[in-house]
C-alpha cells in the first residue's frame, strides 16, 4: 500500500515536530518534508510532489490563505488547513482558496489522521465547529439563489455532494458514469458561481 505523502507547513516548530510523529507513527503516512512559511510551503509542495499538504494559517513571509491559492494553482496537492483560529474571514478565504479541509490544532490526533485519509481519497472535512461557523456566514453573496434553478438529478448530486460523497460514490449511487457526475458538477458551478465542490457542499448546508 502507498503511504499518503504529506508536507507540514507551520511556523511553530515544536507543532512541526509533534505531527510528525503523530503521523508517521501509524505506517500509512510519510511526511516527506516540512516548511516553516507559507511561501517556504509553496516551494516544497511544488519540489516534492505530495499528496496532502497539512497548512497553519497565521505564518511569517506568507499566510497560510495566500499559500492556499498558490499550492492549488502550482500542484495537484490537496490542502488541510489546521490551525488554531477558527475565525469566518480565515475559514471563508481558505475555502474560497482550494482548501479541502479545515480543522483545528486542538483536535485528537486520530481525527486529523482520519481527515487526511478522506481528503487524499477526493473528499473534503469540516470539523464540527468549523462547519456550524459556515452554515451561519459563509457565501452569503450565493443566499438568493434557490434549488429551483436546478434540475432533479442536479438537486440529487447537490445533497450527495453535501453528504461528503466523491465522485466515484455519487456515480455508484445513482448508476450514472463518472463523466456525467462531473459535468453535471460543472452546470451545478456555473449555475452557483461557486469555483469548486467543496462550495457546493457549504453553499447547500447553509
Amino acid at each position: 500500500m502507498n503511504k499518503i505523502k504529506v508536507l507540514i507547513c507551520d511556523d511553530d516548530t515544536l507543532i512541526r515536530d509533534a505531527l510528525k510523529i503523530i503521523l508517521s507513527a501509524g505506517g500509512e503516512i510519510e511526511v516527506v518534508d516540512t516548511a516553516v512559511n507559507g511561501e517556504d510551503g509553496v516551494n516544497k509542495a511544488i519540489r516534492n510532489e505530495v499528496d496532502v499538504v497539512l497548512l497553519d494559517i497565521r505564518m511569517p513571509v506568507m499566510n497560510g490563505v495566500e499559500a492556499c491559492k498558490e499550492i492549488k494553482d502550482k500542484t495537484n496537492s490537496r490542502v488541510l488547513v489546521l490551525t488554531t483560529f477558527d475565525e469566518d474571514e480565515y475559514i471563508v478565504q481558505a475555502i474560497k482558496n482550494g482548501a479541502s479541509g479545515y480543522m483545528l490544532k486542538s483536535s485528537d490526533p486520530k481525527e486529523i489522521i482520519d481527515a487526511i485519509k478522506i481528503i487524499n481519497n477526493g473528499n473534503t472535512y469540516m470539523q464540527g465547529d468549523i462547519m456550524d461557523k459556515l452554515r451561519e456566514n459563509i457565501f452569503q453573496n450565493n443566499s438568493s439563489k434557490k434549488l429551483e434553478n436546478f434540475t432533479e438529478r442536479e438537486k440529487q448530486i447537490i445533497e450527495l455532494i453535501s453528504e461528503g460523497l466523491s465522485n466515484k460514490e455519487i456515480s455508484q449511487k445513482i448508476f450514472i458514469s463518472e463523466g456525467t457526475v462531473k459535468n453535471y458538477i460543472t452546470s451545478i458551478l456555473n449555475k452557483t458561481n461557486l469555483k469548486h465542490r467543496t462550495q457546493i457542499a457549504i453553499w447547500y448546508l447553509k
